[in-house]
């Protein structure tokens, strides 16, 4: 029996993950609505085939794959949809969001009858046996994960409620892309009193590890850079009252203006890319 997957946009990840499932058998709709040109081309090249909110929620899975500002506003768009619908997907919210959000989108998605899962990527968009992008699953999983990984992903179930995967993506996006904005803030720090080349230096030769672990990162983030200020707000959420919350709200206003400095003359870029390696400029 053929599985079809609904994937709400065909962003990097979310084209990524569609054309994997088209590769291994899937009918993979998505929708292109508010969406670019590049977003349709992407969704073409992937295989996926463009359809109204009507047609989205025929599918035997719903996944959510957006950045996390979009996460609830897409459960409430769709929610008329899937209540006037007899034939459910199960809703699963792959998105960098906190417990807390992704309670609020699992009573809008359940208020209209739809079977809701909490889930997380970690990882890059797939690609080659896609073992490295993992979808861990909380909730009432029943046969989901092994329908999931018919169709070419790697599912980590979790025996945990929602919240759990939620819960699992915050912490690690809060060690890796807190240690990238760490990374990123004191080599500029240094440029500024014109030891940047000394500090990089230093890494280099007293931390080879992360010297080499900050040159893959820091390069990938900076155009992506935007769509980290809303997950370190989750972030800042995740931990609530807690004086560490205010860690990641600070961490948010480093990336906004990382990506307010990629988009406009990009001089703070051009250290980093200096430093690490230059992909970020491509």
């Amino acid at each position: 029996m053929t599985i079809t997957v609904a994937i709400t946009a065909p962003g990097n990840m979310g084209a990524a993950v569609g054309a994997r499932l088209v590769q291994h058998g899937a009918i993979v709709l998505t929708s292109l609505q508010g969406r670019s040109a590049d977003s349709a081309k992407r969704a073409e090249a992937a295989g996926m085939v463009a359809v109204e909110d009507e047609k989205l929620i025929e599918a035997d899975f719903l996944l959510s794959i957006l950045p996390p500002k979009d996460a609830l506003p897409i459960a409430l768009r769709l929610a008329p949809a899937l209540r006037a619908s007899s034939s459910k997907p199960i809703y699963i919210d792959c998105n960098a969001v906190s417990p807390d959000t992704v309670t609020a989108i699992m009573q809008v998605v359940q208020d209209t009858g739809t079977s809701f899962l909490d889930g997380s990527i970690i990882g890059p968009p797939p690609r080659g046996d896609g073992r490295h992008t993992k979808f861990y699953l909380s909730g009432p999983l029943a046969d989901t994960a092994r329908k999931l990984e018919s169709v070419g992903l790697h599912v980590k179930p979790l025996d945990a409620p929602v919240g759990a995967a939620s819960a699992l993506k915050m912490s690690y996006g809060g060690i890796t892309k807190g240690l990238t904005a760490l990374g990123s803030v004191m080599i500029l720090a240094a440029e500024r009193y014109g030891v940047g080349s000394e500090l990089s230096s230093e890494l280099a030769t007293s931390q080879p590890q992360l010297f080499a672990w900050l040159n893959h990162m820091v390069p990938d983030m900076l155009p992506k850079a935007y769509r980290w200020v809303a997950e370190m707000d989750e972030i800042s959420a995740y931990l609530g009252e807690r004086p560490e919350s205010g860690i990641y709200n600070s961490i948010a206003r480093v990336y906004e203006d990382l990506a307010a400095d990629w988009a406009a003359e990009r001089s703070d870029a051009a250290v980093l890319t200096k430093v690490f390696g230059g992909k970020g400029t491509a």
